[in-house]
């Protein structure tokens, strides 16, 4: 009797761990399968994200999904958007998932590999969108698809926005949903993937970031204008000296060190798996005041570091002359600044004049800019990242940062919803490859990827209380 009895278990549990399996194994292929479709959409600009949208779109029909709750929707018939609503229990107000569905140019002739074929290859998948960021895109449909199947029920709406245009910073996607349908995207919170990720060093996990904040995009024209004159009778009076002149006082110019809510505690958070001088030079830098001589020697260091703790402005572009044998009568240069969430324009415009130090030399605002505030850090959230992160990545940190550079997040955070940027997806933090050639992602990092994206949005929308869930 006890043999029979150890048999059935034994049996019943090797039943329990092929079937565990073999689901693992179908929701592989499912990711692969949306992963692989959308790769093989050419989304650039030239091309849109209609295709795209419209693809998702019948994979989420096919999958029960009524009709009424997908949109696909846009300012033309080129770049459509897709929302998806996930209709749960209505407890709480839904939290949005975005995620662009547009990519950047590839050249067949600069890859060794085809751009829009999807490959496995040596462990990697290959192809423009890998990791920026058609990996999301897929892992948010596969797995809203999942649990559809599953028959989960949500606690409150799911929102997917897959969306037109982010890589040419137009107003087609987020930005038109906000203006034009707002009802269909109004959430608790955001969640943005194309904000976080993971770093490997040398194949490890080492860090986890969710993205907070980012910093604001704005650039100025500088330029100097002279009567000019024939260049065999030259005078110190030269548009192009002064202009070279102001530059390179603004070269050596550094805005001040001012850390935020998220800046401070990311720092906080790496110190301890820095060398020692660098570890040292953190934690001067996170005293009142910080310490001048260790931010410069943070910033020699690490742009990264340097652009984490101010302001940038930096000269990009330079024009000047009209002709080799005469003297210059226009000399134009355009600065492109990248300002702390808390700065503004008025005031980077001030110090500029301040640094350039010549009146001769105009500034002129080529942009508008707006405000995009923080995101407070809610332990509902930052904490099941933690808590998945633990498990699935042990020995690896979660630290919350501030983009240097843009997301579509930023529209949202204008008109008041929080964003987070938070992604399940690992990538080497020394071959960066998004928008370069041969883009591509781990085979494991995206399956690993997808599966902590699926218990993050079972996180959320599993029943619990606290003080940051409000009722509809």
């Amino acid at each position: 009797m006890k043999k029979a009895l150890l048999g059935f278990l034994v049996f019943f549990a090797a039943n329990k761990i092929f079937a565990q399996e073999s689901d693992i194994a179908i929701n592989q292929k499912m990711a692969r399968d949306i992963f692989k479709e959308l790769i093989e959409i050419n989304s650039t600009s030239k091309f849109g994200s209609t295709r795209a949208a419209e693809a998702m779109a019948a994979r989420l029909k096919s999958a029960g999904f009524d009709d009424s709750d997908i949109q696909v929707i846009g300012p033309d018939q080129q770049h459509k958007n897709l929302v998806l609503r996930f209709r749960g229990q209505g407890k709480f107000k839904p939290v949005l998932f975005i995620c662009h569905l547009d990519v950047v140019e590839a050249l067949p002739m600069d890859w060794s590999v085809d751009p829009f074929t999807f490959l496995e290859r040596d462990g990697y998948f290959y192809g423009r969108g890998t990791t920026d960021i058609k990996n999301d895109d897929a892992s948010l449909i596969a797995n809203v698809i999942r649990l559809k199947k599953e028959g989960y029920k949500p606690n409150r709406d799911i929102i997917i926005a897959l969306t037109a245009d982010e890589e040419m910073g137009n107003a087609n996607g987020v930005n038109w949903l906000v203006t034009n349908h707002r009802d269909l995207i109004n959430a608790d919170f955001c969640v943005n993937p194309d904000g976080g990720g993971g770093d490997l060093k040398n194949g490890k996990p080492v860090n986890m970031a969710i993205q907070t904040s980012e910093k604001i995009y704005v650039s100025f024209r500088l330029e100097v204008k002279n009567k000019g004159g024939h260049s065999s009778l030259p005078v110190k009076d030269n548009a192009i000296y002064r202009l070279a002149g102001g530059l390179t006082r603004l070269a050596y110019y550094d805005f001040p060190v001012r850390l935020n809510e998220t800046t401070r505690k990311y720092f906080e958070g790496i110190a301890s798996g820095e060398s020692d001088q660098v570890r040292t030079d953190i934690m001067a830098i996170l005293m009142t005041p910080p310490d001048t001589a260790a931010a410069r020697r943070l910033q020699t260091s690490s742009a990264y570091y340097n652009a984490m703790m101010r302001t940038t402005c930096v000269a990009t572009m330079l024009s000047a002359g009209h002709a080799e044998n005469a003297l210059p009568q226009t000399a134009q240069a355009i600065i492109n600044c990248r300002m702390l969430p808390d700065d503004n324009p008025d005031n980077v415009m001030a110090i500029l004049k301040s640094v350039l130090a010549d009146d001769q030399i105009s500034i002129i605002r080529l942009n508008t800019s707006f405000d995009a505030p923080l995101s407070p850090l809610r332990e509902d959230i930052t904490g099941l990242v933690q808590q998945i992160s633990s498990v699935m990545w042990p020995g690896g940190r979660v630290t919350p940062i501030m983009s240097t550079g843009a997301t579509d997040g930023r529209y949202l955070r204008r008109d008041g919803i929080p964003v987070y940027g938070i992604s399940g997806m690992f990538g080497d933090m020394d071959d960066v490859r998004a928008h370069g050639k041969d883009e591509r992602i781990g085979v494991k990092e995206f399956y690993d990827g997808v599966e902590f994206m699926y218990r993050f949005i079972k996180a959320l929308s599993s029943d619990k209380t606290d003080e940051h869930q409000k009722p509809e």
